[in-house]
Order: structure tokens, then sequence, then C-alpha cells
């Protein structure tokens, strides 16, 4: 079918031309499309705010070539104006979009596009604090993507346990067994705080102390950079300032 309608997280965007902007989009049943909306720059256009980044869109797209055509846009969430109002937020916003780029092909994967979309409207509401909300997205997205992280049982040989040391190269906690020499130990409420950001336990997570979550902070970045073979580019400024929610 040359025209088809489904709904959109818009990732990223690029100038095109004196009026137009490419898109890279998330979407709902279509995977990942790469699609132009044509003189949206304009000041007069009907749609422009609403495929900004972070937007969440109902689109009618037209199939092109090379690119998709937008020829409708009705917005679903209004979330990129709240984001970008605050710095925290927004920077935390731009680490989630570079990672569901990253994470998903072409054919997409609902489960992902459900994530993002909870994650940036979290944001938006300031629910659960940027920091604390950004790391849970990307354990929770690896784990989609295949790569879930264990910090219960050890991640080699299953042994349960209260283990510490912490291996991102094979999967979570380890026991001392299989631990190699000079592993890096954390405090157990770290491990704990890791636990409950994977598993949505937000109670838990915003009890936690700051020097737990600088440490659960660490390790998260470590375990994306693994891999997805390289860091995301967003990731280093993304403020961590620990606040009251």
């Amino acid at each position: 079918m040359p025209v088809y309608r489904d709904e959109a997280v818009v990732l990223r965007t690029h100038k095109l031309g004196e009026a137009d902007r490419i898109l890279t989009l998330l979407t709902r049943q279509h995977g990942k499309v790469r699609a132009v909306a044509k003189g949206v720059r304009r000041t007069g256009s009907k749609f422009g705010a609403r495929l900004e980044p972070f937007m969440v869109a109902d689109l009618q797209l037209y199939e092109g070539r090379s690119l998709d055509v937008v020829t409708q846009a009705e917005s679903l969430g209004s979330y990129g104006a709240l984001i970008t109002q605050d710095y925290a937020a927004y920077t935390a916003a731009n680490a989630m979009v570079e990672a569901a780029d990253r994470l998903t092909e072409d054919e997409g994967s609902l489960q992902q596009y459900l994530l993002l979309v909870g994650a940036l409207r979290s944001l938006s509401r300031t629910e659960h604090g940027a920091s604390l909300t950004l790391d849970s997205y990307l354990l929770r997205a690896l784990a989609l993507a295949g790569w879930a992280p264990s910090f219960q049982d050890c991640a080699r040989c299953g042994r349960t346990g209260e283990h510490s040391a912490v291996v991102v190269q094979l999967g979570g906690v380890v026991c001392d067994e299989c631990a190699p020499p000079g592993t890096p130990r954390i405090a157990r409420s770290s491990v704990e705080l890791l636990g409950a950001l994977l598993a949505g336990d937000w109670a838990f997570a915003k009890a936690s102390s700051e020097r737990d979550r600088n440490q659960a902070s660490g390790i998260v970045a470590a375990y994306t950079q693994w891999h997805l073979e390289r860091g995301l580019r967003s990731l280093p400024h993304v403020s961590r300032e620990t606040t009251a929610t």
C-alpha cells in the first residue's frame, strides 16, 4: 500500500532544503522509518510543532523510493514541549531516543515503542526524576533487545546470594568464585537499586540514596556501552543531579 497510517515517536530530525525536514521515526507497527515532512519549517506550517523530537503523533505517510513522505500528523503526546523546559529531562530524553535508534531495526518492536513512549511520558510529567527514569529505561530496553542483566543470581553460574561484584561483560553481578581478580565491588543497596530499576519498583528507587544512584548510573552506562559496542554520545551530557522525586 502506498499510503499508510501509524503512530510514531520522533527520534531525530535533520533540515532538508529551505523548508523541509527529514525525520527518523520509531513507529508502532512499521518499525523504524525515515520520512520527509515537507514545509514544516515554514512559519505557517500546520503540523511542524507536532514533528519535533520526543513528540508522539498519529501519522499518515506515503511510501517513497528512499524516504516516505508525511502527509498528515495529529498529536498524541506533546511531550517535547514539556521535556525541553527542564535540562535534566531534556538530556535524559536525548539519551533515550539515541538508544532507541541504536536498539531497533527497520522491523521494529512494539515493546520497544511502548517502553519509549512510556518513558518520555514519565519524563514530561516529572514522575520519578530524570536520572532514575533514564537508567530504568536503558536497562529495560537492553533487556527487550535480549541483553537482560542479572542483579540477583550470579550471571555466570547462577548461584544465588547477596553478590556485590559486577562484571558487565558477564551480564551483571557474579559470585566471589566467578569474579575475576580485581573485579570492582559496589554496595548491596546499589545492586538492589539496579534490580528495582529493571523491575520498575519505583517506591524502592525513589527511596535510594545519592551514593546508590551514582553507583547504579555508572553500571548502567558501562552495561549500555558494552552491548552497543560504543557509548551513547548523549550520555556524558546527562544531568545526574539528585532530586526529591
